[in-house]
């Protein structure tokens, strides 16, 4: 039998399970702070959704905006408002046809009210074995989803399980876990970066080999120059890459990660240049926080160790202006359900809300964490709640959590298991 690195290992099976959910979907030891929690909102059973696959974005009024990659009127997952009394309302339900399905990112918006996101299905249904390749889609104040790219599966990509970012021109840019330069070895592709004009006109920035360069790469930041950063948990030596790629389309390897150290999500970055990220690490119940300088030398800036701290970070971080990092993690804490964390420049780490599990709370948050001017943080996670179907919280300055939605795994949205896959982000408000 042939060996099988760690890397690759987690890889393929993390592939099996975008696949399974095709398949199912289609058819076819820090300081601890004592907080309470307040839910504002439990997705639970048809017809409300379940297992928020993205995190939320906030406008100015308060409202949280955001996906579940199931649920919804046809199961293929729905575009959610959640306001600031808790009421949900459901923008828009998948069908996993031609408008896509299952979307496993959040969404962005631009000042006109408009929100942008990818779906990792649906689109052309006679590509990527009869259930669509993704698509990247906008939806306008009124409800109204425009498909302004169907992926084929070819040289352009294929299931962009992350969301896009957008320039001032309107431009938009993300990835793809698969499709672009197939080889024996990478039969499915290692995936591509691409940016997508106002006109829907689709340019690959950089195709992946899975070799040295890194593969299956996760969501990109994009600096005042239009350099694109990010990570990709394949390729270099074993374990990943954090990369640059430059407006010219030339990428430069950052840092290697090691084989059995496996970046999960995207990176930020700080004013300086330093980027900051999360690994998980074998036996992947636990896990680090990254910085990685300018000049490409990398400081673990905290490990989990899968206790009480948390572990397996499956969310990237955020920053404060002060430089402290906020986060959450899939397992760990008192409930071994996850925590949210702050991270100082110290590198002390504070578990400001250990997950319960259950309906009280929610558990096993995929995505991270947006904070506002006032030091709340807001997020959701993919389990819990009084459906086991997830929920979206904010917890306060103080520690305090309230639980603004839960999802009930029916037409609210919501998947077949759980885990919302992605962190959220946050607006000048």
């Amino acid at each position: 039998m042939p060996q099988v690195s760690l890397s690759e290992g987690f890889a393929a099976a993390k592939r099996r399970l975008w696949f399974a959910w095709a398949l199912a979907v289609f058819g076819i030891a820090g300081a601890q702070a004592q907080m309470t929690e307040v839910v504002l909102h439990n997705f639970g059973g048809f017809p409300r959704g379940a297992s928020p696959q993205g995190g939320v974005i906030r406008d100015s009024a308060g409202n949280l905006y955001g996906t579940a990659s199931g649920g919804g009127t046809s199961n293929a997952g729905v575009v959610y408002r959640v306001d600031t009394a808790g009421h949900q309302k459901v923008l828009y339900n998948f069908t996993g046809g031609a408008n896509g399905g299952g979307p496993m990112a959040g969404v962005i918006g631009d000042s006109a009210g408009n929100l942008y996101g990818t779906t990792q299905g649906g689109g052309d249904v006679s590509a990527c074995g009869g259930v669509g390749c993704g698509v990247v889609y906008k939806l306008d104040a009124t409800g109204h989803l425009t498909v302004l790219y169907n992926f084929t599966g070819h040289a352009d990509g294929a299931y962009p399980t992350t969301g896009v970012i957008r320039d001032s021109a309107g431009n938009l840019y993300g990835t793809t876990a698969t499709g672009g330069a197939f080889s024996a070895t990478h039969i499915d592709g290692e995936g591509v970066v691409y940016k997508l004009d106002a006109a829907g006109q689709e340019t690959v920035l950089y195709t992946f080999t899975g070799g040295t360069d890194g593969g299956m790469p996760f969501a990109v930041i994009r600096d005042s120059a239009g350099n694109l950063y990010g990570a990709a948990e394949e390729g270099g030596v074993g374990g990943g890459v954090v990369y640059k790629l430059d407006t010219a389309g030339q990428e430069t390897v950052l840092y290697n990660f090691s084989p059995g150290q496996v970046p999960f999500s995207g990176v930020s970055r700080d004013s300086a240049g330093n980027l900051y990220g999360t690994t998980i690490t074998y036996p992947w119940n636990t896990g680090t926080v990254y910085q990685v300088d300018t000049t490409g030398n990398e400081t673990v800036l905290y490990s989990f160790t899968g206790g009480a701290d948390g572990g397996a970070p499956k969310a990237g971080v955020v920053l404060d202006a002060a430089g402290n990092l906020y986060g959450t993690t899939w397992t760990g804490g008192p409930a071994n359900a996850g925590v949210v964390y702050k991270l100082d420049v110290t590198g002390d780490e504070t578990v400001l809300y250990g997950f319960p599990g259950g309906a009280g709370g929610g558990g096993n948050p995929w995505g991270g964490v947006i904070r506002d001017s006032a030091g709340n943080l807001y997020g959701t996670s993919s389990a819990g709640g009084t459906s086991n179907a997830g929920i979206v919280y904010k917890l306060d300055a103080a520690g305090r959590e309230k639980v603004l939605y839960n999802f009930t795994g029916g037409a609210d949205g919501g998947d077949h298991g759980t885990n919302p896959l992605s962190g959220v982000i946050g607006d000048s408000a």
